[in-house]
């Protein structure tokens, strides 16, 4: 890179605001002078002598400067045409200065100090090969004011002449410094702009990664005090938003981990629990760098994790299923189609009764089958519009006559919007799961099984509710209602209630098990609305 080249930010496309800064603090650096020379010459007329013989210039100069550099102060806060505004003030100051060498009798009369002051403040503002224009332009001034004084006086002084030489070669050298000593600075403010960019962009990144990460993350001093927490760890702990507490103070067990491995130091991780939000986490502890020498503890919700795995159960099971599904469908069809034709002989109760019980296990196992295969068609999905004021009554008036029950049985009750976006045939599949397991929990007499249907508090969400009068879940099943195969009845399938879900999901909505006083109470919240 030459010397002169421009290596500050114009050469992308526009100065830096600290271009604009710096010659900001040049113009007030001339509003200084102009006030400090204007103020001498009015208070203090001893101080400029030479100034005492031209009573035009002794009030009229320094109050014309000082006008000139207030102007060019105000011009400065517009940010427009940079350089001409740097070198129209540096032109005014060499001539003003050299007016006054002139009139103080030359160099030697000290002045010249302020004019290299000038330059060097000019050269660490301006930019590239205008510094030397400055340094040139003061030295062309300087000689031509020698110049004219030797004119005037009809005298040769080599002095004089060697001391203006002398002088020059200070302003070259001067410009030449203050150049080379900006475009280090410029170089460094950029290195450090750039590096600054890059660390913000680091920071950010991180910053975001660990806000998202499903673990949670806490910053332990090397007293148990909590300094930092992502927001996963606010919710595995119920963490409040003021740092600084003690870790004893949000799980005791994990307290006690921390002061076991701070003995220790081991790397296994262990088992907590945390009272606040009733969770079981796995800790793992990590020794930082850091002068403080911080803790990092990583925490991991125990439930995610076997949740996972049982998911991955689920489906490795369901792709099995669905094989073996496939592979016993032809053999149990002859069997049902055998167990018919030997239902047309008639050789004793014994025999009849050996029939009936192959028969209701065939139909059975041909239900497992089809809600298997029906199952891992879930993803075919043609979502519409369904209006439940026209669908439900001939649904529960088809479903009574399917299972041969009173009209009353069913009680339906609509309000609201009463209208849900889901695949019709999953819609009608979901609630013949629904209403089949409810059937088997009641007491199948007059309004035992409600069909509710209400606007949600979530907007453009409806609720259907399928409640029943039987004896309601138990806590212990709770948890496995919804896994597939389990069952509380003798004559389900458990298969009923997974399926339901699954078609649920499928269609955007959730199934879930409302908490009641007495019966099961299945909630669907689906969208009442369509979904862009």
């Amino acid at each position: 890179m030459s010397l002169w080249s421009v290596s500050d930010p114009a050469d992308v496309g526009g100065l830096s605001e600290s271009h604009w800064r710096s010659l900001h603090f040049f113009n007030l650096y001339r509003v200084a002078l102009a006030a400090l020379l204007l103020f001498s010459a009015l208070l203090f007329p001893g101080s400029f002598p030479f100034l005492a013989e031209h009573e035009s210039l002794r009030h009229g100069l320094p109050t014309g400067y000082l006008l000139a550099t207030l102007l060019a102060l105000f011009v400065g806060y517009h940010h427009r045409h940079y350089s001409v505004q740097l070198t129209s003030s540096v032109m005014l100051d060499v001539l003003v200065l050299t007016l006054l060498i002139h009139l103080g009798g030359g160099l030697s009369s000290g002045l010249g100090t302020i004019l290299l002051a000038t330059l060097a403040a000019a050269g660490l503002v301006g930019q590239g090969r205008l510094v030397l224009f400055y340094a040139a332009l003061a030295t062309l001034a300087v000689l031509l004011e020698q110049s004219y004084a030797a004119f005037l006086k009809n005298h040769f002084d080599p002095t004089a002449f060697f001391q203006a030489g002398v002088f020059s070669t200070g302003c070259f050298a001067v410009a030449i410094s203050a150049r080379l000593l900006a475009r280090r600075v410029i170089t460094n403010e950029q290195l450090a702009y750039r590096r600054g960019i890059d660390l913000r962009n680091q920071i950010e990144i991180s910053q975001r990664a660990i806000e998202e990460m499903q673990d949670g993350v806490v910053v332990l001093s090397s007293l148990g005090l909590v300094k930092q927490h992502n927001p996963r760890a606010r919710q595995l702990l119920a963490l409040t938003d003021a740092d600084g507490r003690q870790l004893s103070g949000y799980s005791p067990e994990l307290a006690k981990a921390f002061v076991d491995w701070s003995r220790q130091a081991h790397p296994e991780k262990v088992l907590v629990r945390v009272p606040a939000s009733g969770l079981q986490l796995q800790a793992r502890f990590v020794l930082t760098e850091s002068s403080e020498h911080d803790v990092l503890v990583f925490l991991e919700d125990m439930s995610r994790v076997r949740e996972q795995a049982l998911q991955m159960k689920l489906a490795a099971l369901g792709r099995l299923t669905a094989q073996i599904a496939h592979e016993i469908r032809n053999p149990l069809s002859a069997i049902s189609h055998a167990g018919e034709l030997l239902r047309e002989e008639r050789r004793g109760e014994m025999y009849e009764r050996l029939l009936r019980i192959v028969l209701d296990n065939s139909q059975r196992l041909e239900r497992i089958v089809n809600d298997i295969l029906d199952l891992g068609r879930r993803d075919r999905i043609y979502p519409e519009l369904i209006d439940l004021r026209e669908t439900l009554p001939t649904f529960i008036e088809d479903y009574l006559l399917k299972e041969q029950l009173p009209t009353d049985v069913v009680e339906l009750e609509l309000s609201g919007l009463a209208q849900i976006w889901f695949d019709r045939s999953h819609c009608h599949r979901m609630l013949w799961n629904l209403l089949g397991n409810a059937l088997r929990h009641s007491q199948r007499s007059s309004g035992s099984i409600r069909l509710r249907v209400a606007d949600a508090k979530l907007d453009g969400h409806i609720e259907l509710h399928v409640i029943d009068d039987g004896p309601g879940v138990d806590e212990a099943a709770r948890e496995h209602i919804f896994e597939p195969f389990f069952t509380t009845h003798h004559r389900g399938t458990g298969l009923g209630l997974y399926i339901a879900r699954e078609l649920c999901e499928a269609n955007g909505a959730r199934l879930e098990l409302v908490g009641t006083d007495s019966g099961a109470d299945f909630c669907v919240l689906g969208r009442a609305t369509e979904c862009h």
